[in-house]
């Protein structure tokens, strides 16, 4: 026999059944609050920052055995903004996002590229670091097109992003291909080439042993600049971080920045 309820029992039931989704919003909205990460950051009074230490000039251990490069600098630019103390986290290109989506971090400041599925799991900020391939040269070769390529020798790593696209972009150019950047180097520095096609990363690389033979700039390749990462839905971290960015690129300090690490001035369309 199916005993059924008395009816004030049925009434008690039926409006605690229909409490439960009001209930859980409120407690996925409490959580939801709890979990803002620019309020946990103001109330430790700190911003953890993954960043690289074997990846100069974005990050490397200096001499006096201190975190340096574009990449530190930027970090403690977000922690003035914010008016936290800085905690530097180091990892590598594999434990990066693993270390942001565990906790472990606040933010990545680690030379980060956007890709469409980096973009699945994380949310990026506006770009903060120049990050290119393209040809540089010495100032008295003046070049800052492909189409300027002509009568000039270029130097560049067999199967490399930059040599791939220079082949494409100036099919009549004369390259010179080496197999790797050692080799490359050396033959620009050498004078066997005139230009070389390269990452920026490669060129400061060079700028910063000095080199009779200086490459500067000439024009880019592929544009890939680097981003800060973030976990996702975290919409106030993200304003937050990118009108820090926006302000050190209206005062200057992005420009003395990529003078001071990459050598070079900050592109103007970053």
């Amino acid at each position: 026999m199916i005993r059924t309820l008395p009816r004030p029992a049925r009434r008690a039931l039926l409006t605690a059944l229909l409490a439960l989704p009001i209930a859980a919003s409120l407690a996925f909205h409490a959580a939801d609050a709890r979990a803002d990460t620019l309020d946990n950051i103001a109330k430790a009074g700190v911003l953890k920052v993954a960043v690289p230490e074997d990846y100069p000039p974005f990050g490397s251990v200096g001499p006096d055995m201190k975190p340096q490069g574009y990449d530190i600098d930027t970090a403690a630019l977000l922690a003035r903004a914010m008016n936290v103390k800085l905690e530097l986290v180091p990892v590598n290109s594999a434990n990066r996002i693993p270390y942001l989506q565990t906790g472990k971090v606040d933010l990545v400041i680690s030379s980060l590229g956007k890709t469409p599925e980096r973009e699945k799991v994380i949310d990026f900020s506006s770009a903060y670091a120049p990050y290119y391939q393209g040809v540089f040269g010495p100032t008295d070769i003046k070049v800052s097109s492909p189409a300027d390529l002509t009568g000039k020798t270029v130097g560049a790593t067999r199967g490399a992003l930059e040599e791939i696209g220079l082949t494409q972009m100036a099919p009549n150019a004369t390259i010179k291909r080496f197999e790797d950047n050692n080799a490359t180097i050396a033959a620009f520095l050498s004078g066997q080439v005139q230009l070389i096609a390269a990452g920026n990363i490669v060129a400061a690389a060079i700028l910063a042993k000095n080199p009779p033979r200086r490459p500067e700039p000439k024009f880019v390749i592929k544009n890939s600049p680097c981003f800060v990462g973030m976990n996702k839905n975290e919409p106030r971290l993200q304003q937050k971080v990118d009108a820090a960015i926006a302000q050190a690129k209206n005062d200057g300090t992005l420009a003395a920045m990529s003078k001071k690490w990459f050598g070079a001035p900050l592109p103007a369309d970053l």
